[in-house]
């Protein structure tokens, strides 16, 4: 890979994306017409299921930090980089608790807002951690989660029952725009980019440890 593509991580993503969206696709349909629950869950917020595109993060996550190590190009310290990217992951969950201690509903929006500025500080720790990753992951998940947005716009807007439009049990009845901004627009582009680039860090910076010790010892 030449140092032109790696400045390009929509080069990196195109496949992984293409994959992505295909999943999603798959997923969407999958609920749409009934099939096995523990494939498509229909539940609020996922229920677990097994096509789902959040399971291909570490996947690509680990080749991307591949193919970037086997390309010359690594983290300045990878323990350092290791340290930061559990830092960024730990972030989410001591925000949780700190919510808990602090009484917010579990299901309010003021919760939700509060999650997703966290996430954003996470986002940030997760692309110092080793930033030329952080780069391809913040492509591959935009490129990832963008979509969602769009089907979760017109699953709202229809009504169509699957877990891109649910709320879960007990959350505040709304119309649907501020209902889509609330749990469509606002997690997919700050919690599920945390996500993707955290978790998927955490898989690349040990593939690329990996890949440098086999060509070290090569």
């Amino acid at each position: 890979m030449t140092d032109a593509a790696l400045a390009r991580p929509g080069r990196l993503i195109l496949v992984p994306a293409v994959i992505t969206l295909a999943v999603t696709m798959l997923r969407l349909t999958g609920e749409l017409q009934n099939w096995s629950p523990t494939l498509f869950s229909r539940e609020p917020g996922g229920g677990g299921s097994l096509v789902g595109i959040s399971w291909l993060v570490p996947i690509f996550g680990a080749w991307f930090g591949w193919l970037l190590a086997r390309s010359g190009e690594r983290p300045a310290s990878v323990s350092r980089a290791l340290g930061l990217t559990v830092l960024a992951i730990a972030i989410m969950p001591a925000a949780g608790f700190a919510a808990q201690a602090a009484g917010l509903p579990e299901l309010s929006p003021a919760t939700l807002v509060v999650f997703a500025v966290v996430s954003l500080i996470g986002l940030a720790v997760a692309l110092w951690a080793w930033p030329g990753l952080g780069r391809v992951l913040l492509a591959y998940a935009l490129a990832a989660r963008i979509p969602v947005v769009v089907v979760m716009l017109f699953a709202i807007l229809g009504n169509w029952g699957t877990h891109y439009d649910v709320l879960p049990e007990g959350a505040l009845e709304m119309s649907p725009i501020p209902k889509w901004l609330l749990i469509g627009l606002l997690p997919q582009m700050t919690i599920w980019l945390w996500f993707t680039v955290a978790i998927g860090g955490l898989f690349g910076i040990v593939a690329a440890a990996i890949a440098g010790r086999r060509r070290a010892s090569a």
